[in-house]
């Protein structure tokens, strides 16, 4: 069956805006693993606006929980990463004024970069992943610099699919990227705005093996709490 990885990032948004300890992420990593989530995910951002040194350190030693640490390219953050030594790594393109990420990395421009940072965790044996746009090229480069998996940026389809606005085109993308991606022997994730609809429709994508969804789940949470919203994923991800 397909995956489904839960990022906790605003369990610590919403610690934060108290500046106190609940909800605690840590707690929350364990909860929702015990839910049925197969892996966490936490981005360690720049400015650690939600999740902080002392939360990817203590999430990262947990037994028993995959945990998929998402980073930027900074060269800090990247020690950082190596020395805490997640189960899986997502490197991710990060700016510092955006509210959430906007797309995927320009693997153009960050080419040679991204390759030595491939090879500093692989050879730690952690599974490295890059958030990528729908593209074909980049699927390419992916294969050229030696990356484990790609995670394709699935936020302009869930727009459209909210907007109740003709998607096809943008599908057929990600479904074309997938599948050159298997061929290549890269697996192939998703992730970004998806909720129960969007990821309906691109759970019919045999080659997605994994979706990773962070916002939807701990919003919807609110009204029906977070065990039913993941059994509710769960039950698209059989289909």
């Amino acid at each position: 069956m397909k995956r489904l990885g839960l990022n906790i990032d605003h369990v610590a948004t919403l610690r934060n805006a108290r500046g106190e300890s609940h909800p605690d992420p840590l707690y929350a990593a364990k909860f929702v693993a015990k839910c049925g989530a197969d892996s966490v995910t936490i981005h360690l951002r720049e400015d650690r606006r939600h999740i902080n040194d002392t939360d990817a350190k203590q999430i990262c030693k947990l037994d028993k929980v995959l945990v998929n640490l998402e980073i930027s390219m900074n060269s800090e953050i990247v020690k950082k990463a190596l020395n805490i030594m997640p189960d899986f790594i997502c490197v991710v393109p990060e700016k510092r004024k955006e509210i959430t990420t906007e797309g995927g990395l320009n693997l153009d421009f960050n080419k040679t970069d991204l390759k030595k940072i491939i090879k500093k965790f692989k050879k730690k044996k952690i599974r490295t992943s890059l958030f990528i746009n729908p593209s074909i090229k980049d699927v390419k480069i992916c294969k050229e610099i030696n990356v484990d998996c790609i995670e394709i940026h699935t936020g302009k389809l869930s727009n459209l699919v909210k907007s109740k606005k003709n998607y096809l085109s943008e599908f057929n993308k990600i479904k074309n990227c997938s599948i050159l991606a298997n061929h290549l022997g890269i697996e192939v994730h998703a992730g970004h705005g998806l909720d129960y609809e969007t990821t309906k429709i691109l759970n019919k994508i045999d080659q997605i093996k994994e979706f990773n969804i962070g916002h939807f789940i701990i919003g919807e949470s609110i009204f029906v709490g977070i065990n039913q919203v993941i059994k509710n994923f769960k039950k698209i991800l059989k289909n």
